[in-house]
């Protein structure tokens, strides 16, 4: 898949696409049915999407709190498996804000990407403050010259499916609902750092990633598939995740701990990708360490139990 991030210098072999347009934060399957819909017109053009970094809601409020449920690499990494050929990863700044709808549409879509149809969803938004729509879009391709589609709205059991709604479930630790909406398991994903390596200590070593800028879910116990995806040990695991604070140890700062099953391997500095499948229980303060290893111990024995009926 071919990555471009500025419409101004884009070759002419990388125009013409069929272009799905959106954030597709989480790629759930309101999001995989828009690029399904941009692949039926894509027979004789390459299949694209269109899609900003940072963030349009990260440049415009950095200070709110942490909402994406995917950073790019692992959004761009699941659009590669779904077939898109081209991603305009475009940069958001303070030109892209400022531009026109009209400019927008003008610039961007067809002449930058020279774009021949655009999937959208319903409410789709575009153009300094939010000024045009998906009837607009429709209008100013007609005179641009080029399609504009307007997906289906997908719901599962009447509800939207949207990435609001999934925040909302992982928040509740409903990992199996998030996933009925994504269209596969929530995964966390990064670079392996060094904790305080108390995990050791106590016979439980844990790989350890950050979740700086990403979505919380509820802080506590989750059974979950590991997937290590660089390195020696690359393969698929199982194991039991912790998602929290360490309150027992003082920590403010909220990182995700995976113990690995039957694993003892160093894997500092490698890529791992974590699948929550079931919260097992929420965070909670020991009164002893002695007390802490026999509630892992159990963690250990439900995440087993879990994953054998996933």
């Amino acid at each position: 898949m071919r990555i471009l991030t500025d419409y101004n210098i884009i070759n002419e072999c990388h125009k013409g696409a069929s272009v799905a347009v959106g954030n597709f934060d989480g790629v759930h399957l309101g999001h995989q049915s828009i690029i399904k819909n941009a692949g039926q017109f894509s027979s004789n053009c390459p299949l694209g999407v269109l899609t900003f970094s940072p963030h349009p809601r990260e440049f415009f409020k950095p200070e709110s709190s942490a909402f994406r449920l995917m950073n790019d690499k692992s959004r761009n990494n699941r659009l590669k498996k779904l077939g898109v050929e081209i991603l305009y990863q475009i940069t958001f700044d303070e030109t892209m804000a400022s531009l026109s709808a009209y400019n927008f549409a003008e610039k961007v879509i067809a002449k930058g990407l020279g774009a021949k149809n655009l999937v959208i969803g319903a409410d789709f938004c575009f153009g300094k403050d939010r000024t045009g729509d998906a009837n607009m879009l429709i209008e100013l391709g007609n005179d641009l010259g080029f399609n504009v589609e307007i997906a289906d709205t997908v719901s599962d059991d009447d509800k939207i499916l949207s990435s609001t709604s999934i925040r909302n479930l992982l928040s509740d630790g409903c990992t199996r609902d998030a996933a009925k909406m994504l269209g596969h398991w929530h995964r966390l994903d990064g670079l392996v750092i060094t904790g305080d390596q108390r995990g050791r200590t106590l016979g439980y070593p844990t790989a350890n990633i950050s979740l700086d800028r990403l979505h919380k879910p509820r802080l506590g116990i989750y059974s979950v598939l590991v997937d290590i995806l660089s390195g020696p040990k690359c393969g698929s695991y199982t194991g039991v995740t912790s998602v929290g604070k360490k309150p027992m140890f003082g920590d403010n700062v909220i990182n995700c701990e995976t113990y690995i099953f039957d694993f003892q391997e160093d894997i500092y500095g490698e890529e791992i990708s974590v699948a929550l499948i079931d919260f097992i229980r929420p965070e909670e303060n020991f009164s002893s360490v002695e007390e802490l290893i026999l509630q892992m111990d159990l963690d250990c024995r439900k995440a087993k139990k879990s994953l054998s009926r996933r």
